[in-house]
């Protein structure tokens, strides 16, 4: 279990207003220097009923500058929060760098919230603790700092705390029949949260338990507790580290690479016949479309490949197939200044579809390990990392539902000479190409190395990788058809 604080002694008012001043004070300093720094910070006030949550997070607001902070509280979740993964919501409301957010219970009371009873409940409800997990992992492997609050009350404390707001006419609206409730089911509650806080205390985000006992003891804890990590979390996090030059190096799994070069790329499709097929597939993928938006299941498409490798093309036929009311197709280019400003996963989560729709993405979260490992954006140790993130991410779309298609369309090096020359010479697809395209074809070695290993790591039973020889687009497009059918099918029969 996790420890709380020593109890701390009551403190009279005139104690708490003469040592508010300073902590008012250094918060206000505390958030003029955050302004500059490389990361963002997330104070996650949670705890027992009746401990006080609310209070310590107005208290907060009322002491920093409100300028530079957002206050969250998350409620049962709406038709639209329920028809994504669990994370979405929470995902949606990070702060970027520079800038502060309050979370009134934050995500661990979403999962506290659901009270699991019976094993089925409970094995949810470690899912879900897992999860947690791996997202403040995510965080503050990128530099966040979380620092997460839980207030606690003992449970004769909790009684009389509650007696007193349902004896003052003023408070008596916040006490609840579901407070006395949880009063009731105490000790079995206080246990569930031990094992919330065990299962999510973690290296970068530990748990403070604070005695909520003594409101402006508790008040000053908090916000004591909110500097001290401040301090020490700016004295190592000043400068956000600078990517140096990528080096050359070896694949990290080398049958990606062997899986890529072996892909056969002199498949052709005659022409006659070619829209006959053509047609009877895209009627297939409007069947298998509008079946799954029936069954409430949502399809992300991914596509990647080299440049000129014909995703724009294949995705124009895709969309033949889908009603452009339930679909969406998000292009990715280098992010902007306020996605810079957010974990590199940030951007891609807003587009998360709701249930029944469909969101293609025209290249991907794989920028992280192809482009932006190749070109020095990221440093070694966050595109080494990327791979795991990027599988969490796919396995919690695939956990909640969502049908994820994933293509890599592949052609020779000569191919794409050919369509970079032809689109240099044709005046309405001249706009296609430009000088980044041939900086890019210069390290053809260093992006099939790269891919080699997307391949290879990120090649998951919930979210395969579907290589498709490009050389020729009747064939890559049929191809990409047949799979995103097979695959459509195959994930709407399993959950049957």
């Amino acid at each position: 279990m996790v420890k709380a604080t020593p109890d701390q002694p009551r403190l009279s008012k005139k104690a708490y207003d003469a040592r508010s001043g300073d902590v008012r004070a250094a918060l206000v300093q505390m958030q003029v220097q955050l302004k500059n720094a490389p990361f963002p910070v997330l104070v996650v006030v949670a705890g027992v009923d009746a401990a006080g949550k609310g209070d310590v997070v107005n208290v907060l607001n009322a002491w920093l500058d409100p300028r530079g902070v957002e206050t969250f509280a998350f409620q049962e979740p709406t038709d639209e929060e329920r028809e994504r993964p669990a994370m979405w919501r929470f995902w949606r409301c990070l702060p970027p760098h520079g800038r502060l957010a309050i979370y009134a219970g934050g995500w661990h009371t979403e999962a506290l919230r659901e009270d699991p009873r019976s094993p089925r409940d409970l094995a949810e409800f470690d899912l879900a603790l897992r999860r947690i997990a791996r997202f403040e992992d995510q965080l503050t492997s990128d530099g966040a700092l979380v620092i997460k609050i839980w207030l606690h009350l003992g449970k004769d404390d909790q009684r009389a705390r509650l007696h007193e707001l349902e004896d003052d006419e003023r408070t008596a609206w916040r006490v609840t029949a579901e407070d006395w409730k949880s009063h009731r089911d105490y000790d079995r509650l206080a246990r569930l949260s031990d094992t919330m806080r065990r299962a999510t205390q973690r290296p970068g985000a530990p748990w403070h338990v604070i005695e909520a006992g003594d409101p402006r003891a508790r008040n000053l804890a908090v916000a004591e507790r909110v500097l001290v990590r401040f301090r020490a979390h700016h004295r190592t996090h000043k400068v956000r580290p600078v990517a140096t030059k990528p080096r050359r190096t070896a694949p990290l799994r080398a049958a990606g690479l062997r899986r890529l070069l072996a892909l056969p790329l002199d498949q052709t499709v005659p022409s006659r016949g070619y829209e006959e097929k053509r047609d009877k597939w895209l009627g297939k993928l409007n069947r298998t479309v509008r079946a799954a938006s029936q069954a409430r299941r949502s399809i992300v498409w991914v596509f990647e490949g080299w440049d000129a490798a014909g995703k724009g093309g294949a995705i124009r036929r895709l969309t033949d197939a889908i009603d452009a009311r339930d679909s969406r197709v998000i292009p990715i280019s280098r992010p902007t200044d306020e996605e810079k400003a957010h974990h590199y996963l940030w951007r891609f989560w807003r587009h998360v579809p709701r249930a029944g729709m469909v969101t293609i993405y025209d290249r991907s979260w794989y920028g992280r390990v192809l482009v932006e490992r190749l070109e020095g954006f990221a440093r070694d140790v966050e595109w080494r990392r990327a791979f795991a993130e990027m599988n969490e991410f796919e396995r919690e779309l695939v956990e909640h539902g969502v049908i994820v298609i994933k293509f890599w369309l592949h052609i020779s090096k000569d191919e794409q000479l050919r369509r970079f020359r032809n689109r240099e010479d044709t005046e309405y697809k001249r706009h296609k190409i430009n000088a980044e395209d041939w900086r890019n074809r210069r390290k053809w070695a260093a992006y099939e190395t790269a891919v080699g290993d997307m391949l290879a790591l990120t090649h998951t039973r919930f979210a395969p990788w579907h290589l498709i020889p490009a050389n020729t687009k009747r064939h890559a497009r049929l191809e990409i058809l047949k799979a995103s059918c097979t695959a459509i099918e195959t994930a709407l029969a399993a959950k049957k």
